[in-house]
């Protein structure tokens, strides 16, 4: 069995709305200082879990429970997205773009 396609679209459309919220997530990551040694790693593991989270609960609201297959799907579908989770996340934020803005 692989991934239907409305989870597929949905785990999809996830991974769209963490990378547009990635700044948050970033922020959030920042929290852990000095505890965690790299911001966006951090920021990258809480964003791919929320999606993780998010399969998993798709399963679960169908009644049904994701094979080693699904699971090895998904992992791709990560995979193939993480650049541009990445991209997204090491980003400046919008306060580093104002800062860098004023003194320019």
């Amino acid at each position: 069995m692989t991934i239907a396609k409305e989870n597929k679209e949905f785990i999809n459309s996830l991974i769209e709305y963490y990378i547009s919220e990635s700044e948050s997530y970033k922020e959030i990551a920042e929290k852990f200082r000095p505890e965690i040694e790299s911001v966006q790693d951090t920021a990258f593991g809480i964003i791919t879990g929320c999606v993780y989270s998010g399969f998993l609960q798709a399963y679960q609201n169908q009644q049904q429970t994701a094979s080693l297959e699904d699971i090895k799907e998904f992992n791709e579908m990560i995979k193939n997205k993480a650049s541009q989770i990445k991209k997204a996340i090491s980003a400046p934020t919008k306060t580093e773009n104002q800062v860098k803005e004023k003194t320019d």
